[in-house]
């Protein structure tokens, strides 16, 4: 079986690892958490780190942050990870959706302005699998309307757009270091942001709202959401040769379009935009409407013929444990639920080789013709 994923570890992480078991720094008080904080926020231009213990409880920290709430409503889209929507829900603010862009996947920024009320309190940006969201325009509009954003950019380690970070542009962004990202330390999550109020309110949430005089006695409620010494350490170790990961994706990116460009019943990834090359954190495929088999088809004989596969997001309007709470009631969003349908992705790990990649798109060409 070929894996959908697998990463690639080695001598530094081993050598970082052994230094926590050798020290006794296995908590998250050791000295790793601090400097993977530090190098994190470099790498993406930012002052401040704060890690956590995954991209979910990432999440869930910054739209705390923003003291968001019941009443309130953030605008997101619907082709995502729940992980986003549940976020939001917890407090109880309500998210808005929007669709995604037919070609980038991600969401349609021209369908923000319509869903903006005097609820709205921010804007979550999800970059989705390869390829930025387009910006500049949201920028624009939570400008125009004095909307904070909390930018979710677990998929995005080591992009830009336009050559900026991904990961900079929001007033709050999160990442995610689970075994698929660029970057992995296992389990594991980053906040990153400017604002020192913002910064110092997130390490609070993060680590059960202890103060620093009294701390047993709570004014609020927070989350032991702390990253280990040990995950630090592979992030560190993994961080060092992010570019090598970057430039290897794309490469892999590459490949799989020179493999599959002749099946025309395959609507492949873009390549580039006129703000991003794609970085191909994952090789999505979508099957267009003329082709007779769904997705789920198509990844069950890719399965039973040693292809691991990953179905795509499915959208968060057709949820089945948010259309119990009443939520999305009569919505659509075409374009979210045909990819979803539609599309899912291949191995796409750093650790696939050539001779891999190859037999999966072999694969791929018995089942389409």
């Amino acid at each position: 079986m070929i894996p959908v994923n697998e990463p690639v570890l080695g001598k530094r992480e081993k050598e970082l690892l052994a230094t926590c078991i050798d020290t006794g720094w296995i908590s998250s008080e050791g000295p790793f958490v601090k400097q993977f904080e530090e190098e994190m926020a470099h790498r993406v231009g930012r002052k401040y780190g704060v890690a956590v213990c995954n991209g979910t409880a990432a999440l869930d920290v910054s739209v705390a942050a923003f003291d968001i709430g019941k009443g309130d409503e953030v605008i997101m889209p619907s082709f995502t990870i729940i992980s986003c929507a549940a976020a939001i829900i917890r407090t109880g603010a309500s998210p808005v959706l929007v669709d995604c862009d037919p070609h980038t996947w991600n969401m349609d920024v021209t369908q923000i302005e319509a869903k903006i009320t005097s609820k709205t309190k921010a804007i979550m940006v999800v970059h989705i699998y390869g390829l930025p969201v387009d910006m500049e325009l949201l920028l624009s509009l939570a400008e125009k309307h004095g909307l904070m954003i909390i930018e979710d950019a677990a998929e995005m380690l080591g992009q830009t757009y336009k050559g900026r970070a991904c990961g900079s542009f929001g007033d709050i962004s999160a990442f995610s270091f689970y075994p698929n990202k660029h970057v992995t330390t296992g389990e594991g999550g980053m906040i990153l942001t400017d604002d020192d109020i913002l910064a110092k309110r997130c390490r609070s949430l993060r680590n059960l709202c202890f103060q620093p005089e009294k701390r047993f006695v709570h004014e609020e409620l927070g989350w032991n959401f702390r990253m280990t010494n040990m995950q630090a350490a592979l992030g560190i170790a993994q961080l060092e040769r992010l570019d090598e990961c970057v430039a290897k994706k794309r490469r892999m990116g590459q490949r799989y379009t020179e493999l599959l460009s002749d099946l025309e019943a395959l609507e492949l990834p873009v390549a580039k935009t006129e703000y991003a090359d794609n970085i191909y954190w994952v090789y999505g495929i979508v099957l267009r409407d003329e082709f007779s088999l769904n997705a789920k088809e198509v990844m069950q004989r890719m399965n039973q013929n040693g292809v691991g596969t990953r179905p795509f997001f499915w959208p968060m309007h057709k949820q089945p444990v948010f259309q119990k709470m009443g939520l999305f009631k009569g919505e659509s969003y075409p374009e979210a639920e045909r990819i979803a349908r539609r599309g899912f992705y291949i191995p796409s790990g750093l650790a696939l080789t050539d001779q891999q990649m190859e037999r999966v798109a072999n694969v791929l060409h018995e089942i389409i013709k």
